[in-house]
């Protein structure tokens, strides 16, 4: 398989793959996002309220998962593209990819469930360990910045959310990349 990672986003993903850096970069976007302390204040937390047997579940991602036959996210935009595709319960690894420039998904390209692991909530569900899953689960590529980031926050963020309230899930399982 050939890198289609640039020299300079390959540079990039090392020097981000780094805990120390990433921790950093982490606390430096939450105070620029939501105004969090530097001293890491941590965010919104909401305990469960029923068994995770009884609890209805769905996937969310940043790894730039989507559908083969929906449009891929916006690779050429510096600040990233912020919108999101839904994916159905019962997509196949098959019918997935993943368009994602800034993280290097080579394992995830052959086992998706790397990154979202839709099969291996599936099987969750069958054998009771959660109630069920959502109908509908969400792909978002990460590394959104600038322009991008308030429709992020203000808007995909929040359609999503709407859906997954309507649909009555109880807990969101998000895989970042």
């Amino acid at each position: 398989m050939t890198n289609h990672l640039s020299w300079r986003q390959r540079l990039l993903n090392r020097f981000y793959a780094i805990p120390v850096v990433t921790e950093w970069w982490a606390r430096r976007a939450a105070v620029r996002i939501h105004g969090a302390t530097a001293s890491g204040e941590a965010p919104p937390f909401t305990l469960l309220q029923k068994p995770l047997a009884e609890c209805k579940a769905a996937l969310i991602t940043t790894a730039g998962v989507h559908l083969r036959e929906q449009h891929p996210f916006d690779m050429d935009n510096p600040d990233g593209d912020a919108s999101y595709r839904e994916i159905p319960a019962t997509a196949t690894q098959a019918q997935l990819t993943i368009t994602h420039n800034y993280y290097d998904h080579a394992d995830a390209d052959r086992d998706i469930n790397v990154v979202f692991p839709l099969s291996h909530f599936r099987s969750l569900a069958e054998s009771g360990v959660i109630g069920s899953l959502a109908r509908r689960h969400y792909g978002f590529m990460g590394h959104i910045e600038g322009e991008q980031l308030p429709l992020l926050t203000h808007r995909y963020a929040a359609e999503v959310a709407a859906k997954l309230r309507k649909e009555g899930v109880d807990f969101a399982f998000l895989t970042p990349a």
